[in-house]
């Protein structure tokens, strides 16, 4: 895995509120549909429609990435916006079984199982709801590119297979740059929660590139997976720390404005609460866009509190 020299500066991150209903503390997480809700886009006026010509014919999203766009020409040099497409996998094989079991006993049990006689759990695939739910997102990106959004300048996804799978039917073939083909970039830090799931382990290197061979995998990424163990697994501390790491990568950079991120549940709690943004759970096949803020400050990157990974229970 790539690893990047220290920095005599970093990026400190904030959610900017009332441009999407997931921010808002009064949308219910539980009940929202970001599929007929324009990602969760919030009808609004923008101090920018004035300079925008015949901004009374443009779309929802034209105004809006008009409004970002101005917000980064008009920022110092060492601030910038981005918005992030979080999207989260489709169904995979075990959820299903997370379901059956219970997670309590998931997770003390059979989590740690390779599968069934019928059934692997090792970098777990998508069912064929998962499947089904990632073609709701395509359906989805499709409508909502007629009516003018952003699409992704820059996408990214986890190395393990049911994000590689749900990213492929999300974006193949929408007729925008970087999809035909599609060229994700793959990430190792973008991956679940690490240790002791099965699920969680992911693939050789020369097993994901003859599966996705338009697939770009950056830079020092292993063949082995060198960050899964079957003993310990990741605190959530830990892993709050791997994705600021990842979105100090990112920031610095990419100088795209609009990113795709196709991750897993534990993934985007901890890039929410890095960003500093409400607890917002997704469902399989789910997506949430943020506006994100990133302010260059100096100094070296504060430390934060990580507890120990913890063994496998009793």
């Amino acid at each position: 895995m790539a690893s990047s020299a220290p920095s005599k500066s970093h990026w400190r991150f904030s959610t900017v509120p009332g441009f999407f209903y997931q921010s808002e503390p009064s949308t219910d997480a539980s009940t929202f549909d970001y599929a007929s809700s324009n990602f969760g886009l919030i009808p609004r006026p923008y101090p920018t429609d004035t300079t925008l010509p015949d901004s009374d014919t443009k779309t929802p999203w034209e105004r809006f990435a008009h409004h970002i766009r101005t917000l980064n020409d008009t920022a110092d040099e060492n601030t910038c916006y981005k918005v992030l497409f979080l999207g989260r996998h489709g169904e995979g094989y075990h959820n299903v079984a997370e379901r059956e079991y219970g997670t309590l006993e998931w997770d003390r049990h059979y989590s740690l199982l390779p599968g069934t006689a019928t059934e692997s759990w090792i970098d777990a695939r998508l069912t064929e709801t998962g499947k089904s739910q990632a073609r709701t997102a395509h359906n989805t990106w499709a409508q909502q590119i007629k009516d003018g959004i952003p699409t992704p300048e820059s996408f990214y996804v986890s190395p393990l297979n049911r994000c590689l799978e749900t990213a492929y039917i999300t974006f193949s073939g929408l007729g925008v740059k970087g999809t035909e083909p599609f060229r994700p970039l793959v990430k190792e830090l973008l991956r679940e929660t690490i240790g002791q799931h099965t699920c969680d382990s992911r693939s050789p290197k020369s097993a994901i590139e003859a599966e996705y061979p338009t697939y770009i995998i950056e830079p020092g990424f292993t063949e082995t997976d060198e960050l899964y163990d079957p003993v310990l697994r990741e605190s959530d501390s830990a892993r709050d720390k791997r994705f600021r790491d990842l979105l100090q990568d990112v920031f610095t950079n990419d100088r795209m404005v609009f990113l795709s991120l196709t991750a897993h549940s534990g993934a985007i709690t901890s890039l929410l609460n890095v960003l500093g943004h409400r607890r917002f759970e997704l469902e399989t096949g789910g997506v949430i866009p943020v506006l994100v803020r990133g302010e260059r400050v100096g100094g070296e990157l504060p430390e934060m509190r990580v507890e120990p990974w913890f063994p496998v229970p009793n």
